[in-house]
């Protein structure tokens, strides 16, 4: 029988049409690197803005913590770099991180030095500005994002879908829609690229760490995580949810303590490397410790939302407590709100549980540790935007959120426009044309209210943060307001997602895909 020809009029092929958003025709390495130009060019723009404390002498802000630690680390001895002495005083933003930061601000520093010594001269370089100077930081950012994050994203997702880590029914096109949300975190691009910081080594060190887990390369996967919390100690946040599904895998093994002694080996040689001017002197490893843990500081600072600032309403616990009852205090809140999500994962390791454990191990952190910041929450939204193709609608609540929670902080840097442009294609990426990756669950009306009040709150906050004055016996008024809200949400999100974990053993995945993409 003969085929009958197509029509000249008739409706295109809605496979096809579906496809031109988000499944481009194009081959899968093109289209990654598309999606990968278009997060440097974001990122690019950002950094144009206004960074921290810009211009406000005498302590500024983390901008020139960054090129205050470069300053040291170029012209001092490495023994000297956590030391109070002549030439470097703690009190004028003394370095408070791991060994393997102060590396790469020696390395940052020699690159800056080369072109524009007088930015990274000792002492005589404290507060300096100019247009070079940030042309230079800012590329130094890029760079580090650009060599270290973006490659971690491409190996999560590639690892992610090969595996079907998320089950049968995702789509397999939707990994662009992966990627994209992974490397357009309006959050780590506003703090990294705007704000100013080098949150994207840590994380992209840690995600590095998650790619190797998922591609079965567990030792590379322990070299990664040990090198992510010699960068920023807290990537700590992760540490129970990689042990526990670690420690699963090997007792199932048949020899696990073997195993165990491997990982143990890689994590005490990657430490023993980081730290090996500080290993051979006891005094010397002590010091760079007490300033990793600034406990003088407080349990918390500004209006983060977490439990200890926003529960402060009612209860004064800098007041009612001495720092050592509320660091046992938040030691135990931080291990019980973790421990349901290790145990499982020692009981019943999966790669998709691991992915949860990592999103309730890092919230119980940010909502129970001692000296949390507002840009904390950068932490457990990694492991959430990870998540993204299989929990679409809580990735873009939690976004909302974290982003909303780090509002009072954009304004205070100038960087509302900014703000406002990476929601704004956040949004967009979000419900792509075409795709049905942001599309929610239809929930009951009573469930919808209750779940929109705090939305419908959060955008009047919006306006009214910038142009109400707040009453002068309550001047942080709107602060704590927006405090309250994202502290609701994160609660829920975080019962939410341990619930989720621990149905994995009741309901386990479907069988998922070992093709490459």
């Amino acid at each position: 029988m003969a085929k009958a020809k197509k029509s000249r009029n008739s409706a295109p092929d809605p496979s096809v049409a579906a496809r031109l958003p988000w499944q481009p025709p194009a081959p899968p390495l093109v289209t990654a690197l598309l999606i990968s130009f278009a997060a440097l060019l974001l990122r690019a723009l950002v950094s144009v803005g206004p960074y921290s404390g810009q211009g406000a002498a005498p302590k500024f802000g983390d901008y020139e913590a960054q090129r205050h630690w470069m300053e040291l680390t170029l012209h001092l001895p490495s023994s000297d770099w956590y030391r109070n002495t002549s030439d470097n005083d703690l009190a004028y933003w003394g370095l408070d991180y791991p060994p393997l930061s102060a590396y790469q601000s020696r390395l940052h520093a020699r690159l800056i030095n080369a072109s524009l010594p007088d930015a990274v001269a000792l002492r005589s370089s404290r507060g300096f500005e100019s247009q070079e100077s940030k042309l230079l930081m800012r590329w130094t950012v890029l760079s580090s994002d650009l060599m270290v994050f973006f490659p971690a994203a491409l190996w999560f997702v590639w690892a992610y879908m090969k595996d079907g880590v998320g089950g049968s029914g995702e789509r397999r096109e939707g990994w662009t829609w992966l990627l994209a949300m992974v490397l357009l975190n309006p959050c780590l691009v506003l703090i990294d690229h705007g704000h100013f910081q080098y949150n994207c080594i840590s994380l992209g060190l840690t995600l590095g760490a998650i790619a190797g887990i998922l591609s079965r390369n567990q030792l590379v996967a322990a070299a990664l995580f040990s090198l992510a919390i010699n960068h920023k100690q807290m990537s700590m946040y992760f540490a129970p949810a990689f042990f526990g599904h670690l420690l699963g895998k090997c007792l199932k093994q048949k020899y696990p303590i073997i195993e165990i002694m491997k990982l143990g080996f890689v994590v005490l040689g990657t430490f023993a490397l980081v730290w090996w001017p500080y290993v051979h002197s006891y005094e010397a490893a002590m010091q760079v410790i007490s300033r990793l843990a600034p406990f003088e500081r407080g349990i918390y600072e500004d209006y983060v939302a977490n439990f200890w600032c926003t529960t402060s309403v009612l209860i004064k616990w800098k007041r009612l407590f001495a720092i050592k009852p509320l660091k046992l205090m938040s030691l135990s809140a931080t291990i019980l709100a973790f421990l349901p999500s290790f145990l499982q994962q020692v009981k019943s390791p999966s790669n998709l549980g691991f992915l949860y454990s990592l999103l309730n191990s890092s919230f119980s952190f940010y909502l129970f540790s001692y000296q949390v910041h507002e840009k904390s929450i950068l932490l457990p939204l990694l492991p959430a935007s990870l998540l993204a193709l299989h929990e679409p609608q809580l990735h873009g609540w939690f976004t909302y959120y974290a982003l909303f929670s780090m509002y009072p902080l954009i304004c205070r840097d100038q960087l509302l426009l900014q703000y406002i442009a990476v929601l704004g294609l956040f949004v967009l990426i979000y419900y792509p044309p075409g795709g049905n990756y942001g599309k929610g669950v239809k929930f009951p009306s009573g469930i919808m209210v209750v779940l929109s009040l705090p939305f419908l709150c959060s955008i009047l906050l919006h306006t009214v943060y910038l142009q109400i004055e707040p009453p002068k016996r309550y001047p942080f008024l709107f602060d704590a307001l927006i405090m309250f809200i994202c502290f609701s949400q994160f609660i829920i999100l975080t019962l939410y997602t341990n619930y989720k974990q621990w149905m994995l053993d009741f309901h386990p995945r479907p069988v998922g895909r070992k093709k490459d993409l």
